[in-house]
């Protein structure tokens, strides 16, 4: 389960990133990755015991993990203001990408660099608590995002309202659908008034009309020249939204720059089955 703000800060802190005070970026930029990678090691077999894991570490004399190395020396910069979109096949190394970038995953090797406060959206409605009413769910997702007592105060009527779940505040979340569920959250989320966002696919939760609305307040802060970083399968959505993109395709960096030409570029990727 991914970590509450409060330990993707803490994550934040340990690579190193800079958070707030914008402009300070290299060149203007929001974002600056430099040769991240990242490998993971999956257990060949199941181990159950202790006698086990031991017996694996000695007497065959071989590995007993397979390494897959899910990024790969990837590089590129997103200027402050912009809407930048990173596409590619599943499995390619999008999500994992932007765990780097929110500090809930440790790069093996590289240097990332993160201008202004940060808000990750990697998945909507972590830090939710069933038995709690939609009040209380609004209260404690806001605090896990970073908002003030205070601050849910004073943005708890626009919440509710944007979530159009004004009669169901007093319920608890376990008789809610998983609709109702990730409307509050997303209502929730964008309310902390970030510098850069890191948005995976959240565009794609509840009802077309409710995708539609969180697409144009995706619009609405993008006009407001916050940065975003957008990880869409939706290439609709970043041919809309996005003047810059990249294309990853088994954790590498396939092309990077204006839209039209990566798109064009993953279209021939696809077609050619690679």
């Amino acid at each position: 389960m991914p970590m509450p703000l409060a330990e993707i800060n803490k994550g934040l802190d340990k690579l190193n990133l800079v958070k707030g005070g914008i402009g300070r970026g290299t060149n203007g930029n929001a974002i600056v990755v430099e040769g991240i990678t990242k490998n993971f090691r999956i257990p060949k077999e199941k181990k159950l015991t202790v006698f086990e894991h031991l017996a694996g570490l000695v007497g065959r004399g071989t590995s007993s993990y397979d390494e897959f190395m899910a990024l790969q020396d990837v590089s590129f910069a997103v200027k402050h203001g912009e809407t930048f979109g990173v596409i590619g096949p599943n499995g390619c190394g999008k999500s994992t990408l932007l765990k780097v970038l929110a500090g809930v995953l440790y790069p093996d090797s590289g240097r990332v660099e993160i201008n202004g406060k940060i808000a990750p959206f990697l998945e909507l409605g972590v830090g939710f608590q069933p038995e709690l009413s939609a009040r209380d769910n609004i209260y404690l997702y806001g605090a896990i995002m970073g908002l003030t007592h205070k601050e849910v105060d004073q943005r708890y009527d626009e919440i509710m309202e944007f979530s159009e779940l004004q009669r169901f505040e007093n319920m608890k979340l376990r008789n809610f659908s998983s609709g109702m569920y990730v409307r509050l959250a997303f209502a929730t989320a964008i309310q902390t008034n970030p510098d850069v966002m890191l948005v995976d696919e959240v565009l794609s939760v509840g009802d077309e009309s409710f995708q539609k609305k969180c697409s144009d307040k995706i619009d609405e802060i993008r006009k407001a020249g916050k940065t975003i970083l957008l990880v869409s399968h939706s290439l609709a959505t970043v041919r809309s939204l996005c003047s810059r993109c990249m294309l990853m395709n088994r954790g590498q960096v396939v092309a990077l720059g204006e839209t039209e030409g990566v798109l064009a570029e993953y279209e021939r990727m696809r077609g050619a089955g690679t």
